[in-house]
């Protein structure tokens, strides 16, 4: 990721990005411009959504989005996570823009893995209504799942190859293969 030198409002990030061609983040009055996922990136993203949406089906009050739609914490932070997912009915007041998410993914590239596994972290902890964080690796099948404790404490559990990834805040499981299906080697 790199920066644009100049420190900016969140105000003016939001006007900018609204007539932006090209998908920036915003941390703390630095913006940075996105740079193009794989197509292994995609694919995971698109199965984890896929997994997500047949297990809400129609029924269900949450929404989920994927990278175009940005999670926000006061002024500090906006970001595009990967997938996510809301059940607030707060969520549904702005189209661009959620503040409520109960569970981020990210699916980890060479040029953002210690970012998302470091900063953004610590940003999306912030986010009183995030109960987990998974994290899928691309180049090896495993998943890392961060959980909000009662104390609000994370802990994390680490699922591999052959195994089944729980995600508690949405009673989802699935086996880890189903991520990684269709991925060109």
């Amino acid at each position: 990721m790199i920066a644009v030198p100049n420190y900016i409002s969140a105000d003016e990030y939001l006007s900018i990005e609204r007539q932006s061609q090209v998908r920036h983040e915003y941390r703390y009055g630095l913006v940075y411009a996105m740079a193009g996922g794989t197509d292994n990136h995609d694919r995971i993203s698109f199965n984890l959504l896929k997994l997500i949406d047949n297990h809400l089906g129609d029924t269900s009050d949450c929404r989920f989005y994927s990278g175009n739609v940005k999670v926000n914490h006061q002024e500090e932070f906006y970001y595009y996570p990967d997938a996510f997912v809301t059940c607030d009915s707060r969520d549904r007041q702005d189209r661009y823009v959620k503040r409520y998410p109960k569970i981020i993914a990210e699916v980890l590239s060479e040029s953002t893995q210690v970012f998302d596994l470091g900063k953004k972290f610590e940003d999306y902890c912030k986010l009183s209504s995030l109960e987990e964080y998974v994290l899928i690796f691309q180049d090896t099948q495993q998943v890392e799942c961060h959980r909000r404790a009662a104390d609000n404490t994370w802990e994390t559990v680490v699922y591999n190859a052959g195994e089944s990834v729980v995600l508690q805040s949405l009673g989802l499981e699935f086996d880890v293969a189903e991520l990684y299906r269709g991925l060109d080697s």
